[in-house]
């Protein structure tokens, strides 16, 4: 060996001691053994040993494959579940839940406390809704799960439920949900930043219309042909502008923001995937907070 080559790190393993030449166990030195781990060589004792394919390893290897493992994923960082549906399940039975309560059992206080329900400082005799503070801002969220008739809340489930599980499945639970509420929220604050004055809005359409938005987008990172999504969200805008009685406000308001999230949560970088994900529901929450914060300035709150 030359002067200057590095040297290799002193063996840890625990010497032959005694007469039979056997090596002691590396964590239990008071234990001789024959066997070697087939990964490290280091030698085990009948305590350590793990079986594996061919022969045994130690625990320490053992341990070390298991983190070396990664972990499945969707192909956008979520990750895989037996029933990639759950969410969307979950939500639509919250909202015949909500409906069920309000149309038929609470009825009508549970609609009338729960609904996007503002009006401004120049009519008296009203609550200002979330115009009035923080108190209210509840509505926000809650209104998103009220529906006024049946016909409304059927039309809202066959579109979460039909556009709903694909985008479960390729974003994973948890970014699935944060898309679903930030649209919704930010069709609220959009509706009450434009008609604060006096409305009385509710639905769960400005999160149906995020989800428009994420399958259009999805459909490009994919290449997907968009035509068929493109054709009903055309279908859908002709109807929300036609019938005086839609908020388009909030249709308009999520579609924006279920876009605009789905591009930061399925273009991130895949180095910094999860950072890039983060931040962009951060940032969608801020703006839904900024808007509301405007319209409460200019109501009167």
């Amino acid at each position: 060996m030359l002067p200057d080559e590095p040297r290799p790190p002193a063996d840890p393993t625990p010497r032959p001691t005694g007469g039979s030449g056997l090596h002691r166990c590396y964590l239990h030195p008071e234990q001789e053994t024959g066997i070697g781990c087939g990964r490290c060589g280091r030698p085990i004792c009948p305590l350590c040993m793990v079986s594996a394919s061919v022969g045994f390893h130690c625990p320490e290897c053992v341990s070390g494959g298991h983190r070396e493992v990664r972990r499945a994923t969707t192909r956008f960082g979520g990750q895989l579940t037996a029933d990639g549906a759950l969410v969307t399940k979950v939500l639509v039975g919250l909202n015949l839940a909500v409906f069920v309560l309000a149309a038929y059992v609470l009825k009508p206080w549970l609609a009338n406390d729960l609904s996007l329900f503002s009006v401004g400082p120049q009519i008296t005799g009203f609550p200002s809704g979330v115009a009035a503070g923080p108190d209210q801002w509840y509505r926000l969220l809650t209104a998103t799960f009220l529906h006024t008739a049946p016909w409304h809340i059927a039309t809202n489930m066959v579109v979460l439920w039909v556009m709903g599980p694909p985008l479960e499945m390729a974003l994973g639970r948890l970014r699935y949900l944060g898309l679903y509420l930030v649209s919704g929220l930010a069709g609220s604050a959009f509706a009450f930043l434009v008609a604060g004055g006096f409305m009385n809005s509710l639905g769960a359409s400005g999160a149906v219309y995020g989800l428009f938005g994420a399958t259009a987008v999805m459909y490009r990172r994919t290449r997907t042909p968009l035509a068929p999504v493109i054709a009903l969200l055309v279908f859908n805008l002709i109807v929300t502008f036609s019938v005086h009685s839609i908020d388009w406000r909030a249709h308009i308001g999520g579609l924006v923001a279920g876009t605009l999230t789905a591009i930061g949560l399925m273009y991130a970088p895949r180095e910094r995937r999860t950072a890039v994900q983060g931040l962009t529901v951060a940032v969608m929450a801020g703006v839904v907070l900024l808007l509301v914060l405007i319209g409460t300035a200019r109501y009167g709150g």
